[in-house]
């Protein structure tokens, strides 16, 4: 079991921080001819880098790792078979944890040296025969390209990796998506622990007995310790351990068969969305959220359940929220920016859907004395539209508000359009009669929900063409024809503009 030491410096400098490349990979290089002579299987060897010296201790230049190149300049002249120069050579090669031999023939030797390839194959050191035609910057270029594929393919799977664990921590079962997906992609079991050391969830293949208890105790080990993850191997089977938080708590322990490059960075990615996830569970976020939820789908009214979801400004008595719905200047939203946005808006009540995310924010601390609650503001990178600040029960009205907003904003290239909420002559008017007298106007479109939209995006738009097919998506000709169609069907003159200004205020009135 391993703990690491705050401010120790380590007995061995680091390995390179690049993937090792199998030995098979190199010899397989077609241009370079290179020849195993002996020592173990070649695809058991991985090397880190290639280093030349003509030293005959080359000990103290040699980090680990490495592929080894000499062209034996250094043996002593008349060194015979029974001597003990290739044993020493041989032997401090290991010591300094050098990977494999890689001799040149000429110049200055014809052939391997058969002492050589002895004491090789005594300490179980693999030896390479260099052909004359291929040069040691040669081998060295080869072992550098075959570090940068396998560098990208380690960053492609991370990246992947990545993408698939912030999508399961979006699913409705954020916290088993997680583990899933993570045992997936290493191969092995991850299991979530709980503050007592308790299984809370696991997934991946079910490990023998021995693992398990093994990964147990690693996690009451890190929950005791000040190490943040530690590491251990039980039935040759490889176990980390990483606590969630900065304090005892809740812990993700891997098991794995094998340990590839990247694994590491991809468990940890994991950690950090469980950290989220199980410290939003510890604060009680979540059990709120979920509480407001099973209450709505129970039939508790929206004013009911607001209080759960936390924030909110009061005005007058009435917590205020807004209605945000964004779309992306590219691309089309993910579970990750549509979260990121809504952490910027200051909410984590996100609904990423299709091409536009909705957000449902609290609205924000007052900025002074007798000043209106902050709000949204626009963000790089999105198109916003935003409600007005409504109470909870008129939530569904500011959904509409927002979506019309984001048609403006989308329709006159604005990062931002926020919808009016000043008070007009329309509001002069008694609500029910305002409303009978819009149902009575506009009854000759309504029976065809796509006429009064396309009038009122038209009207809002000035009467543009183009931004109407913009804002609405469809074709220019299509607005032509549903606008010349209500002219019809209403009987009127809609270049006349005290003819557009009532419509307008119809327009604004909702009929059932």
């Amino acid at each position: 079991m391993q703990e690491p030491s705050a401010g120790q410096e380590p007995s061995v400098p680091p390995a390179p921080p690049t993937p090792p490349v199998p030995l098979a990979a190199l010899l397989s290089w077609g241009d370079l001819g290179l020849r195993q002579v002996t020592g173990p299987p070649a695809a058991d060897v991985t090397i880190t880098w290639a280093h030349t010296s003509e030293m005959s201790d080359p000990y103290p230049y040699l980090l680990g790792g490495e592929l080894l190149l000499t062209a034996g300049v250094h043996i002593p002249r008349g060194t015979g078979p029974d001597t003990s120069y290739f044993d020493d050579y041989v032997a401090r090669i290991v010591a300094a944890g050098g990977a494999a031999l890689g001799f040149g023939v000429a110049p200055v030797h014809d052939t391997v040296p058969g002492a050589l390839v002895a004491a090789c194959e005594a300490y179980g050191l693999p030896l390479v025969e260099v052909p004359p035609r291929t040069t040691f910057s040669g081998v060295a270029r080869a072992v550098w390209q075959l570090m940068a594929r396998a560098r990208t393919a380690e960053l492609r799977r991370i990246t992947e990796a990545q993408q698939g664990l912030a999508a399961a921590a979006s699913r409705p079962d954020p916290v088993p998506s997680v583990l899933r997906r993570l045992a997936g992609r290493l191969e092995g079991r991850a299991v979530l622990y709980g503050p007592e050391g308790t299984e809370i969830a696991a997934a991946g293949r079910e490990p023998s007995g021995e693992v398990r208890r093994a990964l147990a105790e690693l996690a009451r080990f890190v929950t005791g310790h000040a190490s943040s993850t530690a590491t251990d191997t039980a039935a040759g089977t490889r176990l980390t351990a990483y606590a969630l938080g900065t304090g005892p708590g809740f812990v993700l322990g891997v098991a794995a068969p094998h340990r590839e490059a990247g694994d590491h960075t991809i468990a940890s990615v994991a950690a950090v969305l469980l950290t989220l996830l199980t410290g939003e569970h510890r604060s009680g976020t979540g059990a709120a959220r979920s509480s407001a939820l099973v209450r709505l789908l129970l039939g508790a009214r929206r004013e009911e359940v607001a209080p759960l979801l936390g924030g909110g400004e009061g005005d007058g008595g009435t917590t205020r929220w807004y209605v945000v719905h964004a779309r992306p200047d590219t691309g089309t939203p993910d579970a990750v920016s549509a979260s990121a946005l809504g952490a910027a808006l200051g909410s984590a009540l996100v609904d990423p859907a299709q091409d536009v995310v909705r957000v449902l924010v609290p609205a924000g601390p007052r900025q002074g004395s007798g000043a209106a609650p902050a709000e949204p503001a626009a963000q790089p990178g999105w198109t916003l539209g935003v409600s007005a600040g409504v109470a909870p029960a008129e939530w569904p009205a500011a959904d509409v508000q927002a979506a019309r907003a984001l048609a403006r904003a989308v329709a006159t290239r604005s990062p931002l359009v926020r919808h009016a909420e000043r008070r007009g002559f329309a509001d002069l008017v008694p609500a029910g009669e305002a409303e009978a007298h819009a149902r009575a106007l506009l009854a000759p479109v309504d029976a065809v929900p796509a006429l009064p939209e396309t009038l009122r995006a038209w009207l809002s738009l000035h009467g543009s063409w183009d931004r109407t097919a913009v804002a609405l998506s469809v074709h220019r000709n299509t607005v032509r024809q549903r606008i010349a169609r209500c002219a019809a069907l209403l009987e009127a003159d809609l270049d006349d503009p005290d003819v557009r200004m009532e419509l307008w205020f119809a327009l604004r009135h909702p009929r059932a």
